[in-house]
């Protein structure tokens, strides 16, 4: 039997619980509504791709620039460029650790640029007003179409060019976004003459997409370069003799509240991150599981810039 005052208690708790969910609605609507986003002009807003290794970048940008003084307010894992990038032109992100040949064919689709300098010369001009791109690190992460040794071994493909020559039908995974750029399908097919077919996995070539290629559901990944499941696991990435995949050079962006004392301190990374240095990085993370912030902290103190 339930008597009155269980019953008022009940209800009381149900519209707590209900007016707690509802604030959380709210409160997830906007991904940079959280934790992020601050009005503080004195304040700068770092965001991060929802993926680990830029996740990592950002912090170093961010531990950098706190040790000089600067106020910092943390936003990782925002999303990808449709969602992050609108953000930065309302000025809510201050910092974002881009990569340079995605980011260019994001606003310029009919560029034209091949090589990193190229690139970087494309940028001066397509990113939008109040945004702009600082030097770029040596380090590169770009999109790559990795198979199994077995799958290379046995249709003896090495390259993207022989992929027109496997008679099977070839599903390839990877983000939502990929299978619309243009080193996605539509390219594969235009450059090189291969037909394949695109299956969406979100997770920026992670565990997901990792398992699909080992267990056959998919038989090429967009996995990025500086993974390191791809030597973990033997795995193949075909060449690209045509550069339909551009360079991708790790590339702050940066808002207007970034002044030139905050630009050279994230230059200071960008000039140590190299690469070998990224994958270490990131091997911290995927295989030691340290957090983002401890992966930095340690790279930072190595290099004397904490």
């Amino acid at each position: 039997m339930i008597t009155a005052t269980k019953l008022k208690v009940g209800i009381a708790a149900a519209l707590a619980v209900g007016v707690a969910a509802a604030l959380t609605g709210c409160s997830s609507s906007d991904p940079t509504s959280s934790g992020g986003g601050s009005s503080d002009s004195k304040t700068i807003v770092i965001g991060s791709q929802q993926y680990y290794s830029n996740e990592i970048i950002a912090e170093l940008y961010a531990q950098v620039l706190e040790k000089d003084g600067f106020t910092v307010d943390r936003n990782y894992n925002i999303g990808q460029r449709d969602v992050y990038l609108p953000q930065m032109k309302k000025g809510k992100v201050d910092v974002l650790p881009e990569y340079s040949g995605n980011l260019l064919q994001y606003y310029d689709k009919n560029s034209t640029a091949k090589t990193a300098s190229e690139i970087a010369s494309g940028l001066k001009t397509a990113l939008p007003s109040g945004i702009r791109a600082l030097p770029a690190a040596s380090a590169t992460d770009q999109d790559s179409y990795t198979v199994t040794k077995q799958f290379s071994e046995d249709n003896d493909v090495t390259s993207l060019a022989d992929l027109k020559n496997v008679s099977k039908t070839l599903t390839v995974g990877g983000n939502a976004e990929f299978a619309k750029r243009p080193y996605g399908p539509e390219g594969l097919k235009s450059v090189y003459g291969a037909t394949v077919e695109s299956t969406t996995i979100q997770d920026s070539g992670g565990p997901l997409t990792v398992k699909a290629l080992k267990d056959g559901t998919i038989q090429l990944a967009d996995i990025y370069s500086a993974d390191p499941s791809i030597k973990a696991n033997g795995f193949v990435t075909l060449k690209d003799p045509e550069n339909l995949i551009l360079p991708q050079n790790v590339t702050p962006i940066v808002s207007k509240k970034v002044d030139s004392k905050a630009a050279a301190d994230i230059n200071k990374v960008d000039k140590v991150l190299t690469t070998d240095a990224l994958i270490q990085l990131n091997t911290e993370s995927t295989v030691d599981k340290d957090k983002a912030s401890t992966i930095a902290k340690k790279f930072l103190t190595d290099k004397g810039l904490l």
